[in-house]
Parts: structure tokens; C-alpha cells; sequence
């Protein structure tokens, strides 16, 4: 007898009856309309697009909706943010960017009842400027390869129906068939899995060192604090394929032979939390978590811990005292997770994208996933890309391709064109992380390349800079987040990141001398060799990266009083250029501090009073003749 839609599947046999018989229901062959709800979209107003299709759709004679074979699909984020809210028709692959609630009626009568293509709609590729229609022909996303984004996007995370659709807990169903977990173990080895969050260490070696360590129970922890500014992979997962996150999690405690696992997610992602609540209370209710999994003797279960948005408690010891309900704390490394981690027992900590891996090395074989990638880093990693580059979004690349086919491809190449708009420099590994210049381009990213070059994988940030940008500034500010963010439990991190940023801000507002560079390259020492954890051994890398390639940069703000950029205040100067400039006022009504003087009128010129002129670069924004100077 076929098992209903909420029946708990009693045997790996049942489940896998269940998973075939999908596969041929009425559902599997629907045409779908994706509407993206991922926190990019919505903020870009997805809710009331999708709630003004359901409307339009619901409207439809019903004879005319049966021949249709339509559905809705309330998706996680596909990835394009920037060009939200999103409307996919799938299978066709019909991508529409930016629909508004008033383009709804249109989209339905022309797009999906009347099978127009709906031009206006449509993506343009920057450097043809024509119109793309298909989702997979836009170079976004035909320029990535996606594992651990594979579902996102594609289904509804509410729906357990859908991600079963997707071969969903198939490789769970595998493993309980009949691995054991010494099998489980040799495949994440030989799969050569490299943790995504930050360090890169080998998973199946960190598996099997807590599995060969004294002490029960052992614990599992899924990561998904992620705290860096401008990164959203793991958000986007939790978000998206919430079951993908579990998939991975209950595998990992199978080898492990442990029963309890906790996902550790920051304060601000309500989403990503009611998601993976849907999805672990639907998981239990089919048998697929806790007691006696699909009828084996396999028994895990998930809790989720909530952080309260402190950086450092995306390190894993502070991560953990944070789970335990104590201050979120670093402690030395010397102390192994693996041994003595949550309430000192053995305890593994991923991240949800290296989770999300594990099913598809399951699924396909250690040495498909192990034919991916580099030597030394294989698979696949996620980046969030932002910055002054035209395509800003998540994307999934091979390990090894480079920063140019990254920012260039995917990312369709630099935001504004000219000279102050040209590539300078990519910053990558979140506040921790390295700015690497023009010619690292063709750098391959990968874990050991990016750390050679001066920095890091990291989570996986990825922020595209152009001239415009002051490198003396950049490090400033990530200085200043780190300084905020450090816990303070050791001096090295605590007074060293501070006295570096003192040193910066002195610089910056050219009151710095020669012999501050050597101060700042004597505390980046003291700093890394000294602190507990990764945030203060790490903290330093933005300041030393930028003086490994940019060093000129900093000489001018010291031995010249000049800011290259025209970012740093104290050493820039706003001016018009009479020549230039039409009188056109614009500089006038912009300004908010009353610093230009003169009449709009053809023919006329304006002033800048530079002792009242506050240097917020609003005239400069605003005038199209490129009149106000900066020098």
C-alpha cells in the first residue's frame, strides 16, 4: 500500500516506494511558476509579487487551470539579488527580473496562459545589451557550477514533497541501506571534503579524530552563524533547502554514531530559523529524524541554538561556550574540538555549505566530487559577490577558477566604465580576509592559492573594488569592525587591533610619519602570533595585504598629505571647475551644508567656500558635467 503525503515511513524500503512514486504523480510533471522569497527579494517587495500571482492564478477558470498544469512555488533565493524580486517559469526557464505587483496580470495572460515572452522583463546582458530569456543562458548563472546551491531555488523549503522530488534523502536512505560508518567515513575522506567556513580543514580527518576520541556522547554542530558583512551563502541555504542542511547533518551523525546534533544560527535570520523549524518538525513527523530512523536503529535528532550576533561566536570554541548559555569566548587551540568540544565531549563543527556537500558525495561517489576542483581543494565553493561589479549575487564556482572568471564572468565585469571605474582590487575571506590587486586576476581560487597570495577563502565574501576606493580606508574600516567585534579576552586582540586602528585613523588624516608603517607590521605580528583565536591571528591580514600591494598608497597619505582615492576628508579638497561648469545649480540644491555659492544661470559658475564645505561628496554625485574637482 503506496504511503500517503504525512504517513512516516516505517523501512528505507517504504521511503524509497514513496520517493518512486513521486517521480510519476501528476505534481512531478506541473509546469511551475518559481517566485523567489529569499530575504533579498522580499526585501525588493517578492511578497506582494507572489501574493498578486496567487491572486491571478486562483482567478483562472478551473478548466483552464487543469490544462495549464500549473503551480506556484514559493522559492529560497536564486542567487541574483540585486535584480529581484524574481519570476522563473519552469520548465521552460523563462527568467524575469524585477516584476512588480502591477506586472502580475500581464505576466499570467501573455507570459504564462498565452506563452508570450514578455521582453521587457527580461535580464540584459551588460555587454551585448540585448535581452537574455533563459535562465540558463544568462552568464550569471551559466558560468557556475552548483552543489551545494543545486536546490535553492528550484523548490518550495516548505514543501518535503518537493525537495523528495529532487532526489531529496536518497543518499540518507543509501547510507541506512546498508553502509556502515567506518564506509561513510572513508568516503568523506576520499572525497577530500574541505570545511567551507573559514579554515579549510580536511572533514573526513575532523570526523574521524572525534570518532577516535575518548568520551560519550559525541555532538554535532552545524555552523550557520556566519557573521562576516556581505555574506549570505549560508543564509541562503538555511533559507532555501532547509531538508539539504539535515540530509547532510544526519549522515555526518551516522558515522559518527551520535545522537544529537544543534544548528547554531545567528539573531538575524528569522527566515533561515522558521525554515529549518518547518523542516526538522516535517522531518520527524515522516520518520526521516529522531527515534529509530526510516525503521533502522539509527536515532538523531536536531535542536537549533540561537546566537545573539557577536562575530566571535562564529569561532568554534566561542560558538560552543555560546551553545553551553556562557559568554562567547575563545579558548586555546591546543585544545581540540574534536576531543574536548560542547560540555567538553568529543564534537564535530561544520558549516552549512560543507554539510549541504555531503549528500551529493554520498549520492555520486567520492571520486566524482574528488574530480572537481584542485589538488589540493576540491569541489566546488560559494561566494557572495558585491561591490562595483555589475552582477552582485551568490555564485557557486569549480575551486580553482580564477578571480577574472569570476568578477569578469559571473560577475559581468566592473559597475561604472573609465578610469575611476576600473578594477583595483578584490577583497575576499570577509573582515579577516586579503585585498589582492589587478595583477593577482588570474589568481585560481582555491583554500592554498588565496592564502599564498597574502589572504584567505574565508567564508567566502567576495568585494569588488574600482578606483574609487582608498585601500588605506578599506583596512581602516575593517580594523574598526574587528576592533568592535573583538571579545577581549586576549590583550593581543583586544589593545593590538585598536592601536592599529589608531595608527590608520592617524593616516588617514595625514597626520602619520614613515615610522608608523614599521608600527603597524610590528603589531600585525605581535597580533596574529599572540591571539586565541582566528579573529585576532586573522585580523591583521587586511592591514598587511594592502601593504603588500598598495604600500604607495599608504607613502602618499604620509609623505605627500594626498589621498589617491579622494576618499580620506582631512587630506582632499572639493573645487569647481569654471571651464566645465554650466551653471545648471545642481551642486547647489545638493549641498547641504552651504558651502557653494552663485546664481543658477546659464553662463554663470559657482564657488566652493572650502572652510564650510563639509567634503561629503554630494555636489560631486550630482553634477553631470564632472565640473566639481577633488584634489
Amino acid at each position: 500500500m503506496a504511503e500517503t503525503a504525512q504517513a512516516r515511513f516505517a523501512s528505507v524500503e517504504a521511503f524509497l516506494r514513496h520517493a518512486a512514486l513521486l517521480k510519476t504523480s501528476p505534481e512531478a510533471t506541473q509546469r511551475r511558476v518559481l517566485v523567489c522569497l529569499g530575504t533579498g527579494c522580499m526585501a525588493s517587495g517578492a511578497r506582494e509579487v507572489a501574493a498578486a500571482l496567487e491572486r491571478a492564478l486562483a482567478a483562472l477558470p478551473a478548466e483552464r487551470r487543469v490544462a495549464l498544469n500549473l503551480c506556484m512555488k514559493k522559492t529560497g533565493c536564486h542567487g541574483f539579488c540585486e535584480k529581484g524580486p524574481l519570476v522563473v517559469l519552469w520548465p521552460e526557464a523563462t527568467f524575469y527580473k524585477g516584476v512588480k505587483p502591477k506586472d502580475v496580470p500581464e505576466l499570467v495572460e501573455r507570459g504564462i496562459v498565452g506563452g508570450e515572452v514578455i521582453e521587457r522583463l527580461l535580464y540584459v546582458d551588460p555587454k551585448t545589451g540585448k535581452p537574455v530569456e533563459k535562465y540558463g543562458a544568462i552568464d550569471f548563472y551559466a558560468r557556475q557550477t552548483r552543489i551545494a546551491m543545486r536546490n535553492i531555488g528550484l523548490m518550495d523549503p516548505a514543501n518535503l514533497d518537493d525537495y523528495l522530488l529532487r532526489d531529496g534523502y536518497q543518499a540518507l536512505a543509501k547510507v541506512l541501506a546498508g553502509w556502515s560508518p567506518e564506509q561513510v567515513l572513508k568516503e568523506i575522506e576520499q572525497a577530500k571534503l574541505r570545511g567551507r567556513g573559514g579554515g579549510g580543514f580536511d572533514a573526513g580527518r575532523k570526523w574521524r579524530s572525534c570518532k577516535s576520541a575518548k568520551g560519550t556522547p559525541r555532538y554535532l554542530i552545524c555552523n550557520g552563524d556566519e557573521g562576516d558583512p556581505g555574506a549570505f551563502m549560508d543564509r541562503s541555504l538555511m533559507e532555501g533547502d532547509p531538508h539539504g542542511v539535515i540530509e547532510g547533518m544526519a549522515i555526518a551523525a551516522f558515522a559518527l554514531e551520535t545522537r544529537e546534533g544543534t544548528i547554531y544560527v545567528r539573531q538575524e535570520y528569522p527566515l533561515a530559523v522558521e525554515h529549518l523549524e518547518r523542516a526538522i518538525a516535517d522531518a520527524r513527523a515522516r520518520g526521516l529524524l529522531g527515534e529509530r530512523i526510516l525503521g533502522t536503529d539509527f536515532s538523531f535528532d536536531i535542536q537549533i541554538a540561537r546566537g545573539g550576533g557577536a562575530f566571535v561566536c562564529g569561532e568554534s570554541s566561542a560558538l560552543m561556550r555560546s551553545v553551553e548559555g556562557k559568554v562567547g569566548e575563545p579558548r586555546a587551540k591546543y585544545v581540540h574540538a574534536t576531543d574536548k568540544g560542547l560540555w567538553d565531549k568529543p564534537t564535530v563543527l561544520n558549516n552549512v555549505e560543507t554539510f549541504v556537500n555531503v549528500p551529493r558525495i554520498v549520492e555520486k561517489g567520492a571520486a566524482w566530487y574528488a574530480s572537481i576542483g584542485t589538488a589540493r581543494s576540491k569541489g566546488t565553493k560559494a561566494f557572495a559577490l558585491t561591490g562595483k561589479v555589475k552582477n552582485t549575487g551568490l555564485v557557486e564556482v569549480e575551486m580553482g577558477t580564477s578571480l577574472r572568471e569570476i568578477i569578469f564572468g559571473a560577475g559581468g565585469g566592473m559597475l561604472v566604465d573609465g578610469p575611476k571605474g576600473a578594477f583595483k582590487a578584490v577583497q575576499t575571506g570577509g573582515p579577516s580576509g586579503g585585498c589582492l590587486p589587478e595583477s593577482l586576476l588570474d589568481l585560481p581560487v582555491d583554500f592554498d592559492s588565496l592564502t599564498d597570495a597574502g589572504s584567505m577563502m574565508g567564508s567566502g565574501g567576495m568585494i569588488v573594488m574600482d578606483h574609487s576606493t582608498c585601500m588605506v580606508d578599506v583596512a581602516r574600516y575593517f580594523l574598526s569592525f574587528l576592533t568592535d567585534e573583538s571579545c577581549g579576552k586576549c590583550v593581543p586582540c583586544r589593545e593590538g587591533l585598536y592601536q592599529m586602528y589608531r595608527i590608520l585613523s592617524r593616516i588617514a588624516e595625514g597626520q602619520g610619519t614613515e615610522a608608523d608603517l614599521a608600527k603597524i607590521e610590528d603589531l600585525s605580528q605581535a597580533v596574529a602570533v599572540g591571539s586565541l583565536c582566528a579573529l585576532g591571528k586573522s585580523g591583521p591580514t587586511p592591514v598587511l595585504s594592502t601593504l603588500r600591494y598598495f604600500r604607495h598608497e599608504y607613502e602618499a597619505h604620509i609623505k605627500e598629505k594626498r589621498c589617491p582615492a579622494g576618499v580620506c576628508k582631512a587630506l582632499i579638497t572639493y573645487s569647481i571647475d569654471t571651464s566645465a561648469c554650466d551653471g545648471c545649480g545642481a551642486c547647489l540644491a545638493a549641498c547641504a551644508s552651504d558651502a557653494i555659492t552663485g546664481t543658477p544661470k546659464k553662463g554663470e559658475t559657482f564657488q566652493i567656500n572650502t572652510l564650510q564645505c563639509d567634503k561629503c561628496g554630494a555636489c560631486a554625485a550630482v553634477c553631470k558635467r564632472g565640473a566639481v574637482a577633488i584634489s
